[in-house]
């Protein structure tokens, strides 16, 4: 690919408004926290800081301003990640953000065939390898069940050991006793078909007085 655009500022702005941009409305349109409007000001933002790195630093260090780029963006990166008892969310987002600006650094100094070539492999890598990814979350989903139930001696472990029957693995789990009541918290991994199995199974058992999935 040998792109011959005008080294002008118009179209190194105009260029991040339209990279900024696909990879904006991708974001957008999956709801993430970090979306269209976000992705393009990030982009048209470290070009900006490149061009005037390069100006302001003719002679002495041409980097000196860009190069605190990788550092800003590292803080609008970290507030769009959230940590739940589901997970870890946002880190794509993230590394959407990272990858942006460096896009838009590649603009801000004039190499175009990168930052749009660059463009393409993130579009590629968000939207169809998420095809993927719900494969293999299909394959080996992490949930958290949460249960209550009386209390029955020498019996409130029977619904770990329905988890296993249901050959689910058990990463975490808590259980507390109110009274004759249990109530019992599960972080278990396993393919989709068998926390469905699993699911259906609790649903149909009349003595769980509480069930949340």
């Amino acid at each position: 690919m040998d792109l011959h655009l005008p080294d002008t500022l118009i179209v190194k702005l105009l260029l991040a408004l339209l990279i900024g941009g696909a990879i904006g409305l991708e974001r957008e349109l999956r709801s993430k926290s970090a979306g269209f409007r976000t992705i393009i000001l990030i982009c048209l933002g470290a070009t900006l800081f490149t061009i005037l790195s390069q100006q302001l630093g003719v002679g002495i260090a041409p980097d000196r301003i860009a190069s605190n780029i990788v550092v800003g963006i590292g803080f609008l990166g970290a507030g769009v990640i959230f940590r739940s008892e589901k997970g870890v969310s946002g880190i794509t987002t993230a590394a959407s953000i990272w990858l942006t600006a460096a896009l838009g650094m590649g603009i801000g100094c004039g190499n175009y065939e990168a930052s749009i070539l660059g463009c393409v492999l993130v579009l590629a890598v968000l939207f169809l390898f998420s095809f993927f990814d719900r494969f293999l979350d299909s394959l080996n989903q992490l949930r958290q069940y949460r249960a209550t139930f009386p209390y029955e001696e020498k019996h409130h472990h029977k619904y770990e050991q329905l988890i296993k029957h249901y050959k689910l693995k058990v990463v975490s789990r808590s259980q507390s006793k109110i009274g004759n009541t249990i109530r019992g918290t599960w972080v278990v991994t396993g393919s989709e078909p068998k926390h469905h199995a699993f699911i259906e199974h609790m649903l149909s058992d009349e003595s769980i007085t509480e069930f949340d999935f």
